[in-house]
């Protein structure tokens, strides 16, 4: 743990203010602190309690936890059952055909709703199209969609037919796609022509093109096109399909496949420090359970009367776990929107809002200190008198931004549940509840009932109150990755390597002097950008893959609007050099290939032409030393490095104006 963090949450702790809960949740408290006990005194018992409330079972499971294969689990391990009847049949069974299930809001304004009823045809329908192209149980899907109804429906009619899903940001670049179809030898695509994206029309179909004109392209053998712009594409018969005229042709009667808990639900992949990016994989029974667990508790969910609203992409586990499975699973009733705060305007999101009734907001600290910024005007046009519980995602968020969206957003009357998990996780790990928790703005407070958390030093000794070190996670959780898609040492490697029975997925972080956890940034060089991990090395690879590039070094520094921002430092080959180029231009030609080759969020914000990089005389670049002059730190223990005036220069270069 670094100084400057330690220094840094110091601050915070001395600064603090508390938030005790209010008088609407009194009546919760005693619920919900229950829910604490059971889970400590039966951990187990908690959670197969838990599998058989809120997941229905083709065949109850005996099995709670087999964990003698450690660190790959099973949970519910001889149960079976369907993700998507849980989340879509069982209601219409129930008598609740006519809820809505999703209330549809397109940028343009367009809207659309579905009841469980109909989201129940459509997803059938989409199942039976599936299986006419080819796709069986077993088989994986990538899915590559803007956030539109098709999205859901079609995760989900994978789920119907035990096809895991991978599903794809549609930020992300063709070779990027290539990359996901390859590792998880996708055989069907699902995409769109396009999407709206602040007032225009983006293209989607190109991007699946061009990585098909790859390896992928080899193992891809049909692709399904969601007409949604109205965009010419490009055709290849035989391939492509539209997707209303397969759903034309499909009945609306299908019959979900019942697999094993164990059975993969889908893959989706983040980066990792090799530079190649990580296949997460997740399973169905202890996924879906605690998912909906969480879902349900933490949002204290009441599926008659509430309107959730969940601003994240279906491309991130978020919109997984908490779009798609959590909320459908426990009967929810939600608003997706297909795009930014600011489009048309920025008071869409609070026209939403007041529009639909939402009770439940669930979003991004980086949107929330954007929505600070253009002012409290914006928010204030609008009826928000609906909500009575906010929610934080992605990242830690800072005690500023957490005050405001409390105070103008909620009125100061809304609880506010800022969450701590990963894609690794699948589902919430660390979160106050409401009615039980005096609430601490920027920590993430206590691990969830039924889940162990801790924070520790080198040795995996448990840290006293009141100092730091790095948060791990101490017992098997029912929704934790099964592993790695086809690389299953790379899955102990990465996770349970540097604590031999505790899971560590590198960040660090520090317990004040009540116990509660506060977050404190990555100690490893994956970034955090807007809530996605970006890995370092997958953006060095991409730089130097630049015909320009000899050499690069990517840190993420601290940025007040994304939480974290990439800075790159770069070496040119000669032959750039020669060219004459300016330092503008070539930062703004690398941030472009960098967009092309993994996708806009990973575009550096900052790129500085070096001479040359910190570098020890065994040749590792210290990273540490360029995170310092990011910063605008003063410069660390330099002594190790081979020709410590190099970072004399770099800070220069740094202090002069950049693009911006």
């Amino acid at each position: 743990m670094t100084e400057e963090s330690s220094r840094d949450l110091e601050n915070l702790l001395t600064e603090e203010r508390r938030f005790p809960p209010s008088a609407e949740f009194a009546a919760q408290a005693n619920v919900q602190a229950d829910v604490y006990a059971r889970a400590s005194a039966d951990r187990l018992g908690f959670w197969a309690e838990q599998a058989r409330n809120l997941v229905s079972w083709s065949t109850p499971f005996t099995e709670v936890l087999d964990w003698s294969k450690a660190p790959v689990a099973r949970w519910f391990g001889d149960g079976r059952l369907n993700a998507c009847y849980n989340a879509v049949d069982r209601h219409v069974e129930a008598g609740l055909g006519d809820r809505v299930a999703i209330h549809f809001e397109g940028e343009p304004g367009d809207t659309r709703t579905l009841t469980y009823a109909e989201l129940q045809r459509e997803v059938s329908r989409a199942a039976n199209a599936l299986v006419a192209l080819g796709v069986r149980t077993g088989d994986r899907v990538a899915i590559y969609l803007p956030m539109i109804p098709e999205a859901v429906i079609a995760m989900l009619a994978c789920a119907r037919i035990g096809a895991p899903h991978s599903v794809v940001f549609g930020g992300f670049s063709a070779e990027a796609l290539n990359s996901r179809i390859v590792d998880a030898q996708a055989t069907t695509v699902i995409t769109a022509d396009g999407g709206y994206r602040r007032g225009a029309p983006s293209a989607l179909k190109p991007a699946v093109d061009e990585a098909l004109t790859k390896e992928a392209g080899s193992i891809v053998q049909k692709v399904l096109v969601v007409r949604r712009t109205g965009q010419d594409v490009a055709w290849q018969d035989g391939r492509d399909v539209w997707w209303h005229e397969a759903l034309e042709a499909a009945s609306d009667q299908h019959a979900p496949v019942v697999v094993e808990a164990e059975h993969p639900l889908f893959i989706l992949y983040t980066s990792g420090t090799t530079g190649k990016p990580k296949g997460i994989f997740h399973t169905t029974g202890g996924y879906l359970t605690q998912a909906a667990f969480t879902h349900l508790n933490v949002f204290d969910l009441k599926p008659e009367t509430d309107v959730y609203w969940c601003t994240a992409d279906v491309g991130w586990i978020t919109g997984h776990s908490y779009i798609v499975y959590g909320p459908l699973v426990n009967g929810a009733t939600q608003v997706i929107y297909e795009g930014t705060p600011d489009t048309p305007h920025r008071g869409r999101w609070w026209e939403i809002i007041a529009k639909y009734g939402v009770s439940i907001l669930y979003t991004a600290p980086t949107a929330i200190r954007t929505c600070m910024k253009w002012g409290e005007e914006y928010p204030a046009a609008h009826d928000l008198s609906s909500l009575r519980i906010l929610g934080s995602v992605g990242e830690s968020i800072n005690p500023e931004a957490w005050i405001w969206y409390r105070r103008v957003i909620g009125g100061d009357r809304t609880p506010i549940v800022d969450t701590w998990w990963q894609t690794e996780t699948g589902a919430m790990m660390i979160s106050p509840l409401p009615g039980v928790t005096t609430a601490k703005p920027g920590s993430a407070q206590k691990a969830l009932p039924g889940i162990g958390a801790d924070v520790v030093d080198d040795e995996a000794h448990s840290v006293p109150d009141g100092h730091g070190g790095y948060l791990v996670l101490t017992e098997p959780w029912p929704s934790m990755l099964r592993g790695i898609w086809g690389d299953p040492q790379r899955f102990q490697d990465t996770y349970w390597s540097r604590f031999p029975g505790l899971y560590f997925a590198g960040d660090g972080a520090k317990k004040d002097d009540d116990g509660d956890i506060w977050l404190l940034g990555r100690v490893d060089d994956v970034m955090n950008v807007s809530g996605h991990r970006l890995s370092t090395t997958e953006i060095e690879s991409a730089l130097v893959s630049h015909p320009s590039v000899a050499e690069a070094a990517v840190v993420g520094a601290a940025d007040e609007m994304t939480g974290q921002a990439v800075v790159a430092f770069v070496i040119l080959r000669a032959t750039a050099t020669a060219e004459g180029k300016s330092a503008e231009d070539v930062s703004t030609e690398l941030r472009a290939h960098v967009a092309k080759e993994i996708g806009p969020i990973a575009k550096p914000r900052t790129i500085l032409v070096v001479a040359e990089l910190p570098k020890t005389r065994s040749g590792k670049i210290m990273r540490r030393l360029l995170r310092d002059v990011a910063e605008n730190r003063a410069v660390g223990d330099a002594t190790t490095l081979a020709d410590s005036s190099v970072m004399d220069l770099i800070a220069a270069g740094l202090r002069a104006p950049s693009d911006g």
